[in-house]
């Protein structure tokens, strides 16, 4: 009978006592019968007592022998139990070599070594290698690996681990043995084999430094042709990366592998990628561009986790928002430079919504970095994914993308190799970015719940200033009834009755012209006085959604019209109009049970006709929501035509602003001191 389910908890956090600098894996893979063995060089830390036993994990493992430096170990030496292994009196320095038997067709929880459909594949993340071997599988324990795979050439032709290949050869017997090196030190969850019969799409990129790498896309037999666009997506990641952040692919190879039964939707494995193949193949006769957009979107992930996760990865399992919120965050620039950013943030900002807004306002509300946990699985939610994102979005605003890309700079040099805490990311970015961040971390990695942000603006006509009045509170969520104040960035402008960005003259501060800035919130009410206001404005507030907020403002109607059709901030243009559309139906609604006639007010209409929508649309629209709530389907088709609309307007902004910065460049090239000429001299003197 299995144990009860135990809490752990973030304040019980051990380093080990022993760690592991290599390790060389052997498999003789078959589906009933794989044999395993894992040979580990072991040391003792220099602060664990002598002697000290040292723990092993394992489940459902069948141990067929165990030795230490050669020597065979008797149960004298060492204690099963359900959860692991606990060796007795090891000595400081030592090989330890265990041999494991392995059933990969009767794997039916899909960790570890499995089959499936003839390819036997792992999945070691969280607690997967455990049933591998016997092993510390925790991720601060991190050696290099060699793999050495043994199978049937005609039953297993394709084999595949981490790492570069080191050397291939047939077998006599009808075998072959391919041995894999892996020389970045990695965490066991991040550990990975393939076998069985795939397809093969390859091509290569050449990085920065002018290092070949091969690139391989293996999928299940006959779905080749589906991968192109797979391989395309990895080098624009490859490259985008490396002008974006300067990290350069590490090894020779890069390998996704797709199949169809793998029980997540992918893993980042070092150097090998697997995926569950519908995010990853695309049918050309079929695949929509949100089919593209999806396959572009997680390949990159995958692929940023190289440094943001496996380089530098995470202490203990709390901290998972370190390599799944940052890559999320990267992801999502990375597809906001391929495509349309407003396009990107309106959907990202759509499903946060959706998704973790929910959660924060319910039982299940965590914060990022919680404090415990039952079962490690449940720490993979919308909070540490994309919550954990956006935090790390609200640090590269408050920073300025130069000073965010030094603060990553030095985390990536700082900690290369090394299993971290989102306290050494936040320090990182602090010290590059100039920033005090202590408050900041200690609220949202600490804290659950969405914060709820008022204003109210105040004009003085005579002063020419605008007063704006914040104030935040954040409800109570289990176990948090008593919030500390949030350190709230917020970017805004102030329209005028045109619709214009006004200059913000904040006081106080160094007047620079600029028409949106970010405005850091840090106590629960906040006044911020803007002088020069020629004109009553409309506040345009969190523009880009800066933070993962509730923003309320009292806006008129006609300040909402004014922002759907005028602002400048394309995300708060499209907020508008969702907030403005939602107010007005349900107005609407009111009226039709009062027994009154239902009318859209007219500058409803004029910001529809400016959002992209027809003078009949608007008119069928009004008429089909009098009728009430059957018309539902049709109204809402009616607003997804406007959206389209308004989001190709969007996309074509997008590709003019574009062209604005390649004239800009012409001009910077023509401008640019030529010191070979004539020209050039008298610059010089």
């Amino acid at each position: 009978m299995p144990a009860a389910p135990k809490t752990v908890y973030a304040k019980d956090y051990k380093k080990p006592e022993y760690q592991i600098s290599h390790v060389d894996m052997t498999f003789e893979l078959d589906s009933e019968h794989t044999r395993a063995v894992a040979q580990m060089q072991v040391r003792r830390e220099p602060d664990t007592a002598e002697n000290a036993p040292m723990w092993l994990d394992g489940d459902e493992l069948t141990l067929k022998s165990i030795a230490i430096n050669g020597r065979p170990l008797t149960e004298k030496d060492y204690v099963l139990s359900d959860e692991g292994m606990t060796l007795l009196n090891p000595p400081k320095d030592f090989t330890l070599t265990i041999e494991t038997d392995i059933n990969p067709k009767a794997n039916t929880k899909l960790q570890g070594l499995y089959e499936s459909d003839g390819i036997l594949c792992t999945k070691c993340e969280t607690h997967g290698f455990r049933r591998i071997t016997y092993f510390p599988d925790r991720p601060d324990v991190m050696p290099t690996w060699r793999t050495t795979l043994i199978g049937d050439k005609e039953k297993l032709p394709k084999l595949i681990s981490n790492g570069n290949k080191e050397s291939a050869e047939e077998l006599p017997d009808g075998r072959k043995k391919e041995v894999f090196f892996d020389p970045v030190p990695k965490a066991c969850y991040l550990y990975a084999v393939v076998a069985g019969k795939l397809d093969q799409q390859q091509d290569h990129f050449v990085t920065r430094s002018g290092r070949d790498v091969t690139l391989n896309v293996f999928v299940e037999e006959g779905k080749g042709s589906m991968s192109a666009y797979a391989v395309e997506s990895l080098k624009k990641a490859m490259k985008w990366d490396e002008d974006t952040f300067g990290r350069e692919y590490d090894h020779d190879v890069f390998n996704i592998v797709a199949v169809s039964n793998f029980n997540s939707g992918a893993c980042e494995n070092t150097s090998l990628n697997i995926f569950n193949d519908k995010y990853v193949l695309a049918d050309p006769k079929r695949a929509t561009d949100a089919d593209y957009a999806g396959i572009e979107g997680v390949v990159a992930h995958e692929y940023f986790h190289n440094w943001s996760g496996n380089r530098v990865t995470l202490r203990d399992w709390f901290d998972l928002t370190l390599k799944e919120g940052l890559t999320v965050y990267r992801d999502q620039e990375f597809s906001s430079d391929m495509r349309s950013r407003a396009v990107k943030r309106i959907e990202d900002v759509s499903s946060l919504r959706a998704g973790q807004f929910t959660q924060d306002a319910g039982p299940l509300a965590h914060p990022i970095r919680p404090d415990s946990y039952i079962s490690v699985r449940s720490l993979y939610t919308g909070t540490v994914y994309n919550k954990g994102a956006e935090v790390i979005r609200m640090m590269e605003r408050m920073a300025g993308k130069e000073k965010f890309r030094k603060g990553m700079d030095l985390y990536f040099e700082r900690n290369d190799g090394k299993a971290v805490t989102c306290d050494d990311f936040v320090a990182a970015i602090a010290e590059g970015a100039g920033l005090d961040l202590n408050q900041f971390a200690k609220t949202w990695y600490h804290q659950a719940g969405t914060p709820v942000v008022e204003a109210k603006g105040v004009y003085d006509a005579d002063k020419k200033t605008y007063t704006l009045n914040l104030s935040q509170h954040t409800p109570a969520t289990p176990g948090q009834p008593i919030k500390k104040p949030f350190v709230i960035p917020l970017e805004i402008g102030l329209l005028d009755k045109n619709g214009n960005d006004m200059p913000l003259d904040i006081q106080g501060q160094e007047k620079d012209g600029k028409t949106s800035k970010v405005i850091v919130m840090n106590k629960p009410e906040q006044t911020f006085v803007f002088e020069n206001v020629p004109e009553e404005p409309v506040l345009s507030g969190n523009r880009a959604f800066t933070a993962p907020i509730h923003f309320k403002a009292d806006y008129t109607p006609e300040q909402r019209g004014l922002l759907m059709a005028k602002d400048s901030d394309l995300f708060n243009r499209w907020d508008a109009g969702q907030q403005f559309a939602t107010d007005i139906m349900l107005d609407m609604v009111k009226d039709i049970q009062a027994g009154k006639e239902a009318k859209a007010p007219d500058i409803f209409i004029q910001a529809l006709k400016g959002a992209g929508m027809s003078l009949e649309a608007i008119a069928d629209y009004i008429n089909l929501a009098k009728l009430g709530e059957q018309t539902c389907q049709q109204r809402k088709k009616i607003l997804a035509q406007a959206r389209d609309v308004l989001l190709q307007k969007i996309e074509a902004l997008q590709n003019m602003a574009r062209l604005a910065d390649y004239q800009l460049m012409s001009y910077d090239t023509v401008l640019r001191p030529r010191t070979d000429s004539l020209v050039g001299a008298f610059t010089s003197a």
